[in-house]
């Protein structure tokens, strides 16, 4: 199998993107993560540009890795300079890096608009770069900035900034599609071009997405003869992203039998890899990426789940486990039987076919009314718990009421009184809250301990509300989810209604229903634990 070596700039260009601020520690963490996971190159920053990432190339010389080897990147010497004199190049050479990315300008607008020198200048700085780095040992990539558009203004020149790089010692010509713009087919012609006028250099490739091509680039690429592939992971970078770095590798290696990694199974930890660089990048990972999303696998309509109960490879492309993510099945409206039937089985519940199709009608009725069931699988798994026969709630409701009042001296308060049936007893208790929300919640809680004690472990994780038809104002329709902590699990519930606070009141009531099914008598029973899990 032929090896693409990957190239990760995640921590140079990927902290070009809106957003993104990366701590020193970050990238240090950052680092650890890419070289376990096995990728050939981490290019750690730009040490003439700021002292942070000047501060990272001495600090991860102490990091001990076992795959990458890492690279300073910058820019050729200035115009009418001599490289070993010129900051940029000194830079270079004092971050004490195995490897050197040089960027050079192709296009002649940059040679003439942006260097504002002759187009020989811009060959000798390319040239001498390169030579200078490679007499001090360095391995020398070189990165040919704006090259495909540099080729369509003047494609003579733009070979010969190549042939100034190869000249100088480069032992990688990487073509970069600064710009984003190109599409597929150009990067075949032109990459074939490249190597058959310099067939003896190895080629790499550096796309961005303006154009959402850059994955699409990055492979016809590899397929006309690049052999490294620079990217970042979950696609981060500056306008619209870099090439996604998540998506390439099982691309090349599961579609296309290249090798990227040092181990096929280190391809199990894809989707680790992207949440948790998400996470330290402080973004919330993106459901919806290809290969490592949480939708990524996740099957909703009744007709698509009905096929892959009959045969899994039905309805997908790969089989989730080898990029260590997970199929999920969703029920909503739009599910059939076998949905309900799917998921009782994820959370480990035990459900007829009438139960599934008596728990499917309720909920598509309420989607019907707002709720969405998709993010609130706890809720799911009580009306499954609730369609057994002989089931017996927790406790019936009799009546609620919540004030909030707003007074001289006192400000706003919130008052809630709860009266249910626990166990043939009433019980009649009021609280106050910082909100209604919060004084109901109290109020619910103080009526039902003294029954249920464990109910003091559950803690309010996250709350939301939805407005879905705002064009009503302040009578729009509105969905409440609700997160819960507990005996060391998180779940989700949801509540819709016209009124916010019975729709917080229903969401309220599932939460405490399904963390009671899990503790029951403060002991957690192993059907519960599968449940809890798959919440």
């Amino acid at each position: 199998m032929q090896h693409i070596a990957i190239y990760d700039t995640t921590l140079r260009d990927g902290t070009q993107r809106e957003g993104i601020s990366l701590s020193l520690a970050d990238k240090l963490k950052i680092t650890r993560l890419l070289d376990e996971f096995g990728v050939a190159y981490i290019e750690g920053g730009w040490p003439g540009s700021n002292p942070k990432d000047a501060g990272y190339f001495e600090a991860v010389r102490d990091v001990p890795l076992k795959h990458a080897k890492i690279a300073a990147f910058g820019s050729t010497c200035r115009k009418n300079s001599d490289p070993a004199d010129d900051p940029n190049i000194r830079a270079l050479v004092d971050a004490q890096t195995p490897v050197c990315t040089v960027v050079g300008k192709t296009s002649m607008l940059h040679v003439t608009d942006v260097l504002q020198t002759t187009p020989e200048e811009n060959l000798r700085i390319i040239r001498e770069s390169v030579a200078y780095l490679k007499s001090l040992g360095k391995e020398v990539i070189y990165d040919a900035e704006h090259f495909f558009d540099g080729l369509k203004l003047d494609l003579e020149y733009a070979l010969d900034t190549i042939k100034a790089a190869v000249d100088g010692g480069a032992d990688m010509v990487v073509l970069c599609d600064t710009n984003g713009g190109s599409m597929p087919w150009e990067i075949t012609e032109y990459v074939t071009l490249i190597k058959r006028t310099f067939p003896d250099v190895p080629v790499g490739i550096h796309t961005h997405n303006d154009g959402e091509c850059a994955v699409a680039n990055s492979l016809a690429a590899v397929l006309a003869g690049a052999v490294q592939v620079q990217g970042c992971i979950n696609g981060y970078g500056e306008r619209c992203g870099n090439a996604n770095l998540i998506s390439i590798i099982p691309d090349l290696e599961l579609k296309m039998g290249y090798r990227c990694l040092p181990h096929p199974e280190n391809l199990r930890h894809l989707t680790s890899l992207s949440r948790t660089v998400a996470e330290i990048a402080n973004l919330a990972p993106d459901d919806h990426l290809a290969f490592v999303g949480k939708s990524a696998f996740a099957h909703k309509g009744g007709i698509h789940v009905a096929a892959i109960r009959r045969n899994v490879d039905s309805y997908q492309h790969i089989d989730p486990t080898l990029v260590g993510n997970e199929m999920r099945v969703l029920v909503s409206d739009l599910s059939g039987q076998g949905n309900v039937l799917s998921k009782a089985e994820e959370l480990g519940l035990e459900v007829s076919s009438a139960e599934a199709v008596q728990v499917l009608g309720e909920i598509k009725k309420l989607e019907n009314e707002g709720y969405v069931f998709e993010g609130a699988e706890a809720s799911i798994a009580v009306r499954l718990h609730r369609a057994k026969p002989g089931y017996q709630p927790i406790f019936t409701l009799i009546d609620f009421m919540v004030v909030v009042e707003e007074r001289r001296g006192r400000g706003t308060t919130a008052e809630a009184m709860v009266k249910i049936e626990v166990d043939g007893e009433v019980v009649h208790t009021a609280a106050e809250g910082n909100g209604p929300v919060n004084a109901l919640d109290m109020a619910l809680r103080k009526a039902l301990i003294a029954r249920y004690p464990q109910i003091t472990e559950f803690q309010l994780a996250d709350y939301k509300v939805r407005i879905l038809d705002g064009d009503n104002g302040t009578a729009a329709n509105t969905r409440v989810l609700i997160d819960t902590k507990g005996a060391g699990k998180r779940w989700s519930t949801v509540g819709a209604g016209r009124n916010i606070i019975q729709a917080s009141w229903r969401a309220l009531v599932d939460s405490i229903e399904y963390g009671l099914s899990l503790v029951g008598n403060g002991h957690a029973t192993p059907e519960s634990q599968v449940l809890a899990e798959s919440t």
